[in-house]
C-alpha cells in the first residue's frame, strides 16, 4: 500500500513528462482507484475481481511468469489493437529514469482485463482506442502507432482537457467525446501502471508488507496452558 506521503515519491521528471497529458493529483487517485470507479463505473470493480480467474494461479497452476512469457500472446485484443495501446501507454507513462508504463506491460494487464468485461466496457474502451487511431488517419494519415512520438504528443495533448464550455462529466452540458475517449483510455493505463509491482515502486513501495512478519509466541510449549 502506499505510504501517506508516496505523492512525493514521483519524480519529478516523470511528472514534466506526464504533464499535461495526466496531472499529479490524477495519478495517485488513479493508483488508488478510486477516480477510475468514478469515471468507468462499476464494471469497473467487477472486472477486476473476474480477471482474476483467468490468472494462473487461480487456476492452480505456476502464474509467477504469467505476464511476462516470450510466448504471451493476446486474449482478447488484436494485434494492431495490442500495438496501439502500447504506443499510447507509451506516451501517457513514458520511460524516464524510471521505467514506463510499456516497460510494465500495461497492455498485457489491460488485455485480459478486458477479457472478462461485459460487453458495454468493451465497447467503450474500443470505441475509445478506435477514435484514437481514426482521429490519427484524419490529421496525420496514418494509424497512431505509426506515428514518431512528438505527433502523437500533439495529437493526444488537446484532449487532456474538456474543450472551453463542454464536459463529460455533467449531463446538462455538451459531451467532448475527444476528452471522454481519451480519459478513458488514460484512467486504464495510470491503473494497470500504479497496480504494477514497478508502479508501486514508483510510488516508494520498497517490497515491504503492511503487517510485516508474524513471529509468534516465542516461550516453550509447556508454559501456557
Amino acid at each position: 500500500m502506499p505510504s501517506p506521503d508516496s505523492e512525493a515519491a514521483l519524480s519529478a521528471s516523470k511528472l514534466r513528462a506526464l504533464s499535461p497529458l495526466i496531472k499529479r493529483r490524477d495519478l495517485i487517485r488513479t493508483a488508488l482507484f478510486a477516480s477510475v470507479a468514478s469515471a468507468l463505473g462499476p464494471a469497473f470493480s467487477f472486472a477486476q475481481a473476474a480477471s482474476l480467474e483467468l490468472t494462473p494461479a487461480a487456476r492452480g497452476e505456476d502464474g509467477s511468469n504469467f505476464l511476462t512469457d516470450p510466448n504471451w500472446k493476446a486474449v482478447f485484443l488484436n494485434d494492431q489493437q495490442n500495438e496501439t495501446l502500447i504506443a499510447l501507454s507509451d506516451v501517457i507513462i513514458p520511460a524516464t529514469e524510471t521505467p514506463g508504463a510499456k516497460e510494465a506491460l500495461v497492455n498485457r494487464y489491460l488485455d485480459l482485463l478486458l477479457s472478462v468485461q461485459p460487453t458495454e466496457f468493451q465497447q467503450q474502451f474500443m470505441d475509445a482506442l478506435n477514435f484514437i487511431d481514426a482521429e490519427s488517419q484524419k490529421q496525420f494519415g496514418r494509424d497512431f502507432r505509426a506515428l514518431v512520438p512528438d505527433d502523437q504528443r500533439s495529437l493526444l495533448t488537446p484532449w487532456a482537457y474538456p474543450r472551453q464550455g463542454s464536459t463529460w462529466m455533467e449531463e446538462d452540458e455538451q459531451p467532448d467525446p475527444a476528452h471522454q475517449h481519451f480519459a478513458r483510455l488514460k484512467a486504464l493505463i495510470a491503473s494497470g501502471y500504479y497496480g504494477s509491482e514497478i508502479g508501486q515502486k514508483e510510488l516508494g513501495w520498497e517490497g515491504g508488507f503492511t503487517n510485516g512478519v508474524y513471529e509468534g509466541c516465542q516461550h516453550p510449549p509447556t508454559t501456557h496452558t
